[in-house]
C-alpha cells in the first residue's frame, strides 16, 4: 500500500548551480543525479513566482542511501535571501563535521558558532549552521554521545 505521504525532496532556489555545487557536492558530499534545463512551462515558474523570461536549470541531488533527496533550481537573477527570521532550513547529519566546517569557511560562507545538541531522547552532539551562497540555511549535526 502506498504511504499517505511520501517526502519527495527539498528544493532551494540558487542564482548559479555551478557555484552552489561547490558547497552541496564538493563540501557536503551530495551526488549530482542530473542537471537539466527547465521546461518553458515548468510549474516552478508559477509556484516560485519566477518571471518566465528567466531561463532556469534544475539539479537533483542524492546520496548513496537516498535518491533524489534535494534539488536546486537555478534562477540567474535570484537575489540572496536576507529576510530575518530565516523561514526554512535543511538539517543534515554529517560524520566529517570539522572538514565540512573548514571547507565552508574556505568558500567564504557564513558559519555560525557551534552549539551543543541535546536530542529529545538524551543523545548529545554538535550542531552548526551554515548559510550557502544564496542565503539558504543548512544546519549540520553530529551525535557524539549516546543517551544515558
Amino acid at each position: 500500500m502506498k504511504p499517505k505521504i511520501r517526502f519527495q525532496r527539498s528544493n532551494f532556489v540558487v542564482a548559479n548551480i555551478d557555484r552552489a555545487l561547490t558547497f552541496y557536492h564538493d563540501v557536503l558530499g551530495f551526488d549530482v543525479v542530473f542537471i537539466k534545463d527547465s521546461a518553458k512551462d515548468s510549474y516552478s515558474y508559477d509556484v516560485f513566482e519566477i518571471a518566465k523570461s528567466n531561463a532556469m536549470r534544475f539539479a537533483v541531488l542524492g546520496t548513496p542511501e537516498q535518491a533524489n533527496v534535494m534539488a536546486l533550481t537555478e534562477v540567474p537573477d535570484a537575489k540572496p535571501i536576507t529576510a530575518k527570521p530565516r523561514r526554512s532550513a535543511i538539517i543534515l547529519e554529517i560524520l566529517e563535521i570539522d572538514r565540512v566546517v573548514g571547507q565552508a569557511k574556505a568558500l567564504g560562507l557564513t558559519v555560525y558558532p557551534e552549539d551543543k545538541l541535546i536530542t529529545k531522547d538524551g543523545r548529545e552532539g554538535r550542531e552548526i549552521g551554515i548559510v550557502d551562497f544564496d542565503g539558504n540555511l543548512v544546519v549540520i549535526y553530529l551525535i557524539t554521545k549516546a543517551a544515558s
